[in-house]
């Protein structure tokens, strides 16, 4: 690779890390390109890249970025993890693999501009989906709407079983 394509690659790397949400960092010594093309594609469908690149051109991209601290994780054969929109999903996914193959080894990862550790990405990956907690968030939201329209209603419905009770009594009063 000549200078100019390292250089390319370099700041492509590096709008990487400021584009992405989310990054991981996970080391991949032992398994085969096979079932790292498995692992690519099933990123790829959910919006995350791996992307595989020499350490220096890592160290060198990372440097000057806000999660410049994972730098200290690139070291040996590592795969770079960049997630774009859902960083739950993204890192229920990589955990998945980690577990189906135990030689993929998640060592860090960012969430944002803080860096996070292994115990934070698992707990990441045990968030349920985005939706889910859109939905939860939208059935708190409309609770107190929906008391609201119970009780204001209450009052109407007691008001007219009182006027049925009047009518009622002066029915058998006439009869």
């Amino acid at each position: 690779m000549d200078r100019k394509a390292k250089e390319l690659t370099v700041e492509t790397v590096r709008a990487k890390f400021a584009k992405a949400n989310a990054t991981f960092i996970a080391e991949y010594q032992g398994i085969k390109a096979v079932e790292m093309n498995e692992i690519r594609k099933a990123f790829r469908d959910s919006s995350v890249e791996m992307k595989i690149l020499r350490n220096t051109l890592a160290k060198r991209a990372i440097t000057g970025s806000d999660v410049e601290a994972l730098a200290g994780n690139i070291n040996g054969p590592v795969a770079i993890v960049f997630s774009y929109k859902d960083a739950a999903a993204a890192a229920k996914k990589l955990t998945e693999f980690a577990k189906e193959k135990p030689k993929l080894k998640i060592r860090a990862g960012s969430l944002g501009k803080k860096v996070i550790s292994i115990s934070e990405i698992t707990a990441l990956a045990e968030l349920p989906p985005r939706e889910v907690l859109l939905a939860k968030l939208l059935g708190s939201m409309k609770s107190p709407a929906s008391g609201l329209v119970g009780v204001l209603s209450g009052v109407q419905r007691k008001f007219l079983y009182a006027l049925n009770a009047v009518k009622d009594a002066k029915v058998a009063q006439g009869a």
